[in-house]
């Protein structure tokens, strides 16, 4: 089969919806919000229109440097403003149902929230969240940014399309070493509610829902040093009906302090593998360079177009123009009257998900999703 068969367009962008307009108003002036979200949304060409966060003066700034038309000194007031429609939430995990209790007072005029990732401090939490803004009438979107990332979307893509055939094997490897944030301190959790989250849901992306999985953590010694948590270094294994597998190991030791990292050389990185009976796909996610703009990539090749790789590229990058799509698939769920490709309840599928990698660590066992949903609600 010839290469013209397989265009390198992989369709790696988000939608736009066709209205740009609907004003957003941001609760939080941290790094995600000045440096990913806002910088996405100007990008993309969507309307933020104020800000509030816990500290005033933090919120002026970033309404100067992003051109927004007002900050406001709390977030209660901003929520008064008949000019935000959509609600951006990027506040830590524990204070953010408060935050959405006090939105959906507002529902008069407020019609959408973008709520952070994780959905809650665990899966009841979430739970909790979903039903307050379906009993309001509010469509919520989950900030899910790694399905936004250009080279996980053009993954999608290979799947959808057959050209790797049926999925026998994924795998994710993260070397890494994140900057923590202070409130997680008070969490006593770090890894897999802030970063595996992401390669959960990507699979679940990917893939669709696990019957079960099993789950290794242990503590990670330079994040002990600051803070006690529950899992440092995580390791898990996803069970699907049909005997597919996929299995991540997510490294936040990754290098000793003091052993230099060689750029280029595997130390520090994120690494995926897709094997279908058809095709084999192998990726990278440019994260760990941030600040420096590093494009994640896919390189996969198919029996359908025997000897040849193909290695489409790209300009964008996951830190911050995935960020653009997770408000882009709101906005066009609102311009749509539909739910959004990341809504409050396809999110509580990973947030079960998360829970049932932390049961499984708990108790050494397999854990089935099932299992958590059902107590859950009971």
């Amino acid at each position: 089969m010839s290469k013209a068969r397989f265009p390198l367009d992989l369709n790696h962008l988000p939608k736009l919806p066709r209205n740009k307009k609907p004003g957003i108003g941001c609760i939080g002036s941290g790094f995600i919000m000045a440096d990913c979200h806002l910088v996405a949304y100007r990008k993309a060409g969507f309307n933020p229109v104020a800000i509030a966060s816990q500290t005033f003066a933090n919120a002026q700034r970033v309404a100067e440097r992003h051109h927004l038309r007002k900050a406001y000194p709390t977030y209660q007031e901003m929520l008064q403003d008949k000019s935000v429609e959509v609600v951006d939430v990027a506040v830590p995990p524990d204070l953010q149902i408060d935050v959405i209790r006090e939105i959906i007072k507002h529902k008069d005029h407020i019609r959408g929230i973008l709520a952070q990732k994780p959905l809650g401090v665990d899966y009841a939490q979430a739970v909790e969240v979903v039903k307050l803004c379906k009993k309001a009438g509010i469509t919520l979107a989950v900030n899910q940014n790694m399905r936004y990332d250009q080279s996980v979307r053009a993954c999608k893509t290979l799947l959808d399309r057959g050209i790797l055939g049926e999925p026998v094997l994924a795998t994710i490897d993260m070397r890494a070493i994140p900057h923590w944030m202070p409130w997680q301190q008070r969490q006593g959790w770090v890894t897999m509610r802030i970063m595996s989250i992401h390669h959960l849901d990507t699979f679940r992306y990917w893939f669709g829902d696990p019957v079960r999985v099993f789950a290794s953590i242990r503590k990670d010694p330079r994040t002990q040093q600051k803070f006690d948590h529950e899992d440092g270094i995580a390791m898990y294994i996803l069970e699907y009906e049909n005997g597919f597998r996929a299995m991540s190991c997510d490294d936040v030791w990754a290098v000793p302090d003091g052993v230099p990292v060689r750029k280029g050389s595997g130390d520090i990185g994120i690494h995926y593998r897709v094997e279908g009976t058809q095709g084999l796909a192998r990726g990278t996610i440019g994260w760990p360079d941030y600040p420096s703009p590093s494009p994640s990539t896919i390189d996969y090749a198919t029996t359908l177009a025997s000897g040849q790789w193909f290695q489409p590229r790209w300009p964008e990058v996951w830190f911050p123009d995935a960020f653009g799509g997770t408000m882009a698939q709101l906005l066009c769920a609102l311009e749509e009257e539909r739910e959004p490709e990341i809504s409050g309840e396809d999110n509580l599928k990973t947030m079960a998900l998360v829970e049932a990698c932390y049961t499984s660590a708990r108790e050494h066992r397999a854990v089935e999703i099932a299992q958590i949903t059902k107590q859950k609600q009971r």
